[in-house]
């Protein structure tokens, strides 16, 4: 036989001392009012003065501590059905029948009582018959009757029975076999739940009744995470993108996902057979596969420096245009398109322009290329801009916006500015990546449609920007699923 010697039994003591501390408001009320005679969770609810639902919490808690016992039973009983629920909220429908026989006068067809009554037909025919079977209405000539017997006797209500088993109370067999037989109740299964106290509770329970015990908490314990909703850091780079180029005066234009031909490339003074219009560099819609073109003015400015340079001294492309494959709908491959529907449209000079637009082109998908992506599209007009203007205006968005640490410049061609030049800039992992591109409007394109002055433009990748902005590796990032990703983010701040 082993003897519990008065140190280890001390420190058993003190170990229930440390738990007892820890014990909640409601867990102590819960094992006071506790005694070795179980009770529901209702009937200690009212003794420890507790409300039911801190009530089950408590006990569960005490039980998966040692503190009390949770003894289960189960049973059978009765519950409403649906159809029970429904006939104890609305009426029983053979009273519902009564009601609406009554408000018709007494007498009616079938058919106006059936309407009048507003139950289904399989309910309406129940209520028929159980009213006929105690003789509270009877047929006669193809009419429903009533009989008066109902208004001289207390009839007998099934809704009172429904309202007693909605509260739990008991119901002779009789009446629950009739209520199964309508379909108004059905049998399941109960279980009925007691607490006691266990012997540790016991000592617990001594424990508060003795000592003057304080609740103890252990600030240094882990607690769950919680990570507050906030913007993807993409589209915090985009709106504060956004935000400064108003605040330096920029205008934002309009953008859509589809433009014609016409914007995309026509405008921009790229001829109708050139080989970047092919399937293989850009999407085509299906449907609708045409859009509207704006004046005929502007059109036919478009078609004179196609062919033959119109006005501006140019000697065209020396081919026939066609306003078919001008009027040709595809989703935008470039941002600039918005900059030649905005040219149309009119602009004032001098002027800043700019619009973050959603592009579309066939590309094999990697770290740096996406097939659906964002540029970062603008021009400034006026007089006596040139060249190192534009530079100057590439540099700063690579190194302000983006935060690159390195920027190159290299001659590149567009059709529809002249001189042109290709932005790139350094990344730490993936080394020198290209921005977009950039250069001065041609005269083909600002003459033709009556706009005096120069105008420096660019189209930037976005999202590359913003892979340097917010330290990825990857552009595919910028559009993740990620939750651990997004929940981690840092704030954005450029």
């Amino acid at each position: 036989m082993f003897k519990i010697t008065s140190n280890a039994y001390f420190l058993m003591s003190n170990a229930l001392n440390e738990r007892v501390k820890e014990l909640s408001e409601i867990e102590r009320k819960a094992v006071l009012a506790l005694s070795k005679i179980p009770v529901s969770f209702e009937e200690l609810s009212v003794s420890a003065g507790v409300p039911i639902d801190s009530i089950r919490r408590a006990s569960a808690w005490l039980k998966e501590k040692g503190f009390a016992i949770v003894l289960e039973e189960e049973s059978e009983g009765y519950s409403l059905s649906s159809y029970g629920e429904k006939a104890l909220s609305k009426g029983m429908p053979e009273n519902i029948f009564l009601e609406a026989l009554s408000r018709i006068g007494g007498k009616a067809t079938f058919a106006e009582l059936e309407k009048e009554s507003g139950l289904s037909k399989q309910e309406f025919m129940a209520a028929l018959g159980i009213n006929k079977r105690k003789v509270f209405v009877i047929i006669s000539g193809g009419k429903i009757e009533e009989t008066g017997v109902a208004k001289e006797q207390e009839s007998f209500s099934e809704q009172n029975f429904l309202r007693d088993i909605a509260d739990g109370k008991k119901i002779k067999p009789e009446v629950l076999l009739e209520l199964s037989k309508r379909g108004l109740v059905e049998k399941k299964k109960l279980i009925s739940r007691t607490i006691k106290i266990s012997p540790a509770g016991e000592e617990a329970k001594e424990i508060l009744l003795t000592q003057n015990v304080s609740r103890t908490y252990d600030v240094s314990a882990p607690v769950p995470q919680i990570f507050l909703g906030k913007k993807a850091p993409y589209i915090q780079f985009l709106q504060q993108i956004r935000q400064k180029l108003v605040t330096l005066g920029f205008k934002e234009m309009p953008t859509t996902l589809a433009v014609t031909e016409f914007y995309h490339f026509d405008v921009l003074f790229q001829p109708q057979n050139h080989p970047a219009r092919a399937w293989t560099d850009t999407y085509q819609l299906k449907n609708p596969k045409k859009g509207a073109l704006p004046k005929k003015e502007m059109v036919d400015a478009i078609r004179a420096a196609h062919e033959n340079g119109g006005v501006s001294g140019s000697k065209g492309w020396g081919y026939d245009w066609s306003a078919d494959i001008a009027e040709r709908l595809m989703p935008s491959a470039h941002g600039t398109a918005h900059s030649a529907r905005q040219l149309i449209s009119g602009v004032k000079s001098p002027g800043k322009y700019f619009a973050i637009a959603r592009c579309f082109r066939p590309d094999v998908l990697d770290a740096t290329h996406l097939m659906e992506f964002n540029q970062m599209e603008g021009f400034i007009i006026g007089e006596g801009l040139n060249f190192k203007h534009l530079l100057g205006m590439l540099k700063d968005f690579a190194i302000e916006i983006a935060g690159a640490q390195e920027v190159k410049f290299f001659p590149d061609y567009y059709p529809f500015t002249e001189p042109s030049v290709q932005l790139s800039a350094k990344h730490p992992e993936l080394g020198w990546v290209e921005f977009g591109g950039a250069g001065m409007f041609r005269p083909e394109m600002l003459d033709n449609i009556g706009i005096k002055g120069e105008a420096i433009a660019w189209g930037l990748g976005i999202d590359r920007l913003a892979m340097f902005k917010l330290g990825i590796n990857d552009i595919r990032y910028l559009f993740s699923d990620d939750l651990s990703y997004y929940r981690n983010a840092k704030g954005v701040l450029i």
